[in-house]
């Protein structure tokens, strides 16, 4: 597949959350501390996976990043700013695909550029390498109901980077398709990152997916079923290079080390 143009208006960011904290409030006036004391540092450039058992605030924290929530305490900066709201710097990209149905799958891409009101002529090449890099270029007259899951969420990644972000949030988007197409994704996804050299923090349940994408794995732990606010156990390292094999013995090594991890915590009695 052709190589994505390495030419950006925006350079990678850096994430710096420190002594994070997240409470919800209560009918009866007291509030849920749903994270506390999180903290967590992602270079620019670097792929970044968070896992952990339902309720550990991995998609808050995402949320947070994104500017959807605010943040109850500490500090949360992208690019050495603090968060203060959504921004087009900072693409998201959900499970649900999010795409306007009225629109074709160009238009559907094109939609960002043209709302930062680039040339016409940027507009198209943007638009144009992103469908060649998610291999959509003889779909980009097609509507969103004339494609597959695994296209819709081609296009939604694709509309994403044509805004050129910063950092790439992703939550869970490829946890509604099916396994062939899922792994099919990943590794399209593992080669965008590698040519554009966008920051990304990838939220997802699967231990083999983070392993197989990420720079390092963040293991969540806590949450309120647990009774004790959600925070970071550990995270791992991933030395395996950018071409990984998930049947080798080093990534099966890492897949057990982050489930153990994770099982841990799931095992543990509520406090």
């Amino acid at each position: 597949m052709p190589r994505i143009g390495t030419v950006r208006s925006r350079q990678p960011a850096d994430v710096r959350v420190a002594g994070h904290g997240k409470q919800y409030p209560t009918r009866s006036g007291g509030a849920v501390v749903a994270m506390a004391d999180v903290d967590l540092d992602v270079p620019a450039g670097e792929f970044v996976c968070v896992v952990g058992a339902s309720g550990c605030g991995k998609s808050t924290l995402l949320r947070i990043l994104a500017g959807f929530e605010d943040a109850t305490s500490g500090t949360v900066e992208v690019a050495g700013a603090p968060v203060a709201g959504p921004d087009p710097e900072r693409g998201v990209v959900f499970q649900d695909y999010g795409l306007f149905p009225w629109l074709s799958v160009r238009e559907n891409i094109a939609y960002g550029p043209r709302q930062a009101r680039l040339q016409r002529a940027a507009v198209a090449e943007r638009t144009d390498r992103f469908l060649t890099a998610v291999g959509l270029t003889r779909f980009a007259d097609k509507y969103p109901s004339e494609l597959s899951g695994g296209m819709q969420q081609r296009v939604a990644i694709a509309r994403v980077l044509a805004n050129d972000p910063s950092l790439l949030l992703m939550d869970e988007p490829f946890g509604a398709l099916d396994a062939l197409t899922r792994s099919s994704l990943q590794g399209e996804l593992s080669r965008i990152h590698r040519e554009t050299g966008t920051t990304v923090l990838f939220v997802t349940h699967s231990i083999e997916e983070a392993v197989f994408l990420a720079d390092r794995v963040v293991v969540m732990a806590g949450g309120a079923s647990h009774g004790v606010p959600g925070h970071v156990k550990e995270i791992v390292r991933i030395d395996l290079g950018d071409e990984r094999d998930v049947t080798s013995a080093d990534f099966n090594a890492l897949k057990r080390r982050i489930a153990a991890l994770v099982h841990e915590e799931v095992a543990a009695p509520a406090a």
